[in-house]
């Protein structure tokens, strides 16, 4: 029977429409532009732009490449900055850290500022830690600034001129190892994340050293003036102080920082902040406690620091399982009601849902109980860790023989089979051991840096993951003694403590961490010494140690035999340092095939979307290739990612962040491939999805170099072609 829309229905119809309209007019106008790293304060890395869809993505071309550097050198350092759009005015920042504006249409240069003259002209102390991922914008009427920073500089920088604001700290910047209640000689801080922006403050924390504490900060956006601090290791009379056994650990312990960046609810003025583990990273027998507030999402109140919730991810981590991304802010839909969250996605593949008001979990949350036995001196591990009951994992828990790679031939196959019957393994949390653990999730990821990506007209979330185990040595850290000792002697005790983490027994390095065997041809012992201080790309300034004890370490670095007769006296522990460590690890080493893969069974990298209001998956895709297995007709295996998705309501999820080397478009709702090309090099960034003059651009940082192969100074921009 045909139904006749009457009036009266036609007119209600009619005013549906146009308020579903006005609705999605209103996302398109909040989500339209990209002016914050991630797209939005909430960080859900989305843009409401829909002139590029599914219909058309295929036909996507090269707009325009800026090279950040001139191509002036043949290596660069890894680049993953996210750059922001304002103005149509592109800004982001090179492998060598130079802030830079171009014409977001063309990539023609508008200026570039160098913060090596300025550091040099103004006696800051450079550290040369290259990796940025991205800067923040600020305005009032005309005055328009970007913050970024450099090592320990806050710089704010005129975004029109590309000069300093000189009326900011001192002459432009602030020196951030000051205001941490520590000797800020001794201190080691280079914010690697972008600052986020409330009203007329600004907030960080950073990468710091092993003793330098990850506290959280508010500075003035004007003045540079610090307003004020959360100590993520609570002082005395502080919540969360008695989770520490040890009653000092605020005078001398380090990390528990939030160097992954922050979220905001501006509306409420709700800063989240995800917190790393303590130092040290895989032995927690000297900070021994839950050891608040370590591996937290955090709620602080952005206009005075206050605390309003915490919720631990992971209770005394002794895995490197750092909050790795700032958590995305997203309202979903539960029974009926709308939920504002918070979501934070983790290393251990876990996502964790909460209510952004109370911190209470949306879906429930449960304390399993996990191995626990260790033959390490002082261990006391937690019994229990938190899993939710929803959504399940999104990278793998347990690891048996079944699990191994078979791709491999079988020679190949039984050296992976011996190695891990010789290693402690089995599932997540696993404790470290002398043997050998392996550690999988990996020390990255599961979710890494990166981040999720949400479409908040679908509740619909986009995580990319890492499925790479690696093996977890411990090592007994030899004392220095208080008899006399030779400066080699004390200098292999210290490199045992300070430097076998990242370049290994035999100093061979690996990954990230490069050979130092020979570094003797290239550093003399002043220029070695000099380096100790500042640090350099992925290695940190060590201040902490004293003069004596980096002379000891250059002669037994630089082997410099002709000052082994001379004496060297180890030194008592002084009042309130933090004591020697008892333990030490042999390195990031990940537990690979001779072939180079990686030992256990595909998939190596996934692409998942979860549905927030239900929990359930409903797609999960191998994510990268080895091109040359694809070659030998092997399926699609995934690989190794780090860098981020954006997803666009053109029904478009673009990501780059394979080691593969390709920029891919998928359909959101499929996960079907849609487009791919080859970049530079390795987009290990989260493109940003923008529009000038109508049209639509998506652009990507290709620094590569990751994984030690090519690198590159490009920002690559695609759009469809002119009609």
């Amino acid at each position: 029977m045909t139904h006749i829309i009457n009036r009266g229905e036609l007119l209600l119809l009619l005013f549906f429409i146009s308020l579903c309209h006005a609705c999605n007019s209103g996302n398109a106008k909040q989500y339209a532009d990209w002016r914050v790293t991630g797209g939005s304060k909430g960080n859900i890395r989305y843009s409401s732009l829909n002139e590029i869809d599914t219909s058309n993505v295929g036909q996507l071309e090269v707009a325009w490449i800026y090279y950040s550097e001139k191509q002036d050198s043949n290596r660069y350092g890894s680049m993953q900055c996210n750059p922001v759009i304002v103005d149509d005015v592109l800004y982001g920042v090179s492998p060598k850290l130079k802030l830079f504006a171009v014409d977001a249409a063309t990539g023609k240069e508008k200026w570039s500022f160098d913060p090596a003259d300025t550091i040099a002209n103004k006696t800051w102390h450079r550290n040369s830690v290259n990796m940025n991922r991205g800067v923040a914008y600020w305005a009032d009427g005309d005055d328009k600034r970007i913050i970024y920073t450099v090592g320990p500089v806050a710089f704010c920088v005129n975004a029109q001129t590309g000069k300093l604001v000189t009326s900011f700290g001192r002459d432009g910047g602030i020196d951030l190892r000051n205001g941490l209640d520590r000797d800020s000689s001794k201190v080691f801080v280079a914010p690697t994340s972008p600052v986020m922006v409330y009203k007329d403050l600004f907030f960080l924390s950073g990468l710091v050293g092993e003793e330098t504490p990850g506290h959280i900060r508010a500075f003035d956006v004007r003045t540079g003036k610090q307003q004020w601090i959360f100590h993520t290791i609570p002082y005395p009379g502080e919540p969360g102080y008695d989770t520490w056994e040890d009653p000092a650990a605020y005078k001398h312990m380090g990390s528990t920082n939030s160097w992954s960046g922050f979220s905001l609810d501006e509306k409420r003025g709700i800063l989240f902040a995800p917190t790393g583990n303590p130092s040290s990273d895989f032995y927690g027998g000297q900070r021994r406690g839950a050891g608040l507030y370590g591996n937290c999402i955090l709620a602080l109140d952005a206009a005075t620091g206050k605390l309003l919730w915490h919720f631990q991810t992971v209770h005394h981590d002794v895995w490197d399982m750092d909050l790795s991304s700032p958590p995305v802010l997203v309202t979903i839909k539960k029974d009926g009601k709308a939920i504002d969250a918070v979501v934070q996605s983790t290393k251990t593949g876990l996502l964790f849902i909460l209510d952004r008001e109370t911190g209470k979990p949306v879906y429930p949350i449960e304390e399993r109980p996990v191995d626990t036995t260790t033959t390490l001196t002082k261990e006391k591990l937690w019994p229990t860790q938190p899993f939710p009951v929803l959504p399940k994992p999104f990278a793998r828990h347990t690891l048996t023989e079944a699990d191994l790679n078979q791709l491999v031939d079988d020679s190949s196959y039984q050296d992976v089979l011996k190695r891990f019957r010789s290693y402690r393994a089995g599932s997540i949390y696993t404790p470290p051991s002398r043997e050998g653990t392996v550690v999988f999730p990996g020390y990255d990821g599961g979710g890494e840096w990166g981040g999720p990506s949400v479409d908040p007209e679908t509740n619909v979330l986009y995580v990319n993951a890492n499925e790479m185990a690696w093996v977890l040595n411990i090592v007994d850290n030899n004392p220095p003694k208080e008899q006399q000792r030779t400066k080699l002697e004390a200098g292999a005790a210290i490199y045992n403590q300070n430097c076998m983490g990242c370049h290994g027994p035999e100093r061979l390095g690996g990954g990230d961490y490069p050979s130092i065997v020979g570094v003797e041809k290239k550093y003399n012992y002043s220029r070695f010494v000099e380096l100790l201080s500042t640090g350099r790309r992925m290695m940190p300034g060590f201040n902490h140690l004293d003069t004596l004890e980096k002379d000891a370490l250059a002669a037994f670095i630089l082997d410099l035999k002709q000052l082994q007769p001379q004496e060297y006296k180890g030194k008592k522990e002084k009042q309130d340092a933090p004591p020697h460590l008892l333990y030490g690890f042999t390195g990031y080493n990940k537990f690979l095939t001779k072939e180079g893969y990686p030992a256990v069974s595909p998939p190596w990298g996934t692409l998942n979307a979860i549905d927030l209001n239900s929990g359930e998956y409903l797609w999960k895709i191998p994510f990268g290739e080895f091109e040359e297995l694809t070659e030998k007709g092997i399926p699609e295996t995934g690989r190794e990612n780090y860098g981020g998705p954006v997803t666009t309501a053109g029904g478009v999820l673009f990501i780059g962040a394979s080691a593969d080397g390709y920029m891919r478009a998928y359909n959101k709702r499929t996960g079907a491939l849609l487009w791919k090309t080859k970049l530079p090099a390795p987009g290990v960034a989260t493109p940003a999805v923008y529009a000038v003059n109508g049209k639509q651009y998506m652009v990507i940082a290709c620094g590569g170099s990751k994984w030690g192969g090519k690198s590159s100074d490009a920002y690559v921009a695609f759009a469809l072609p002119a009609k």
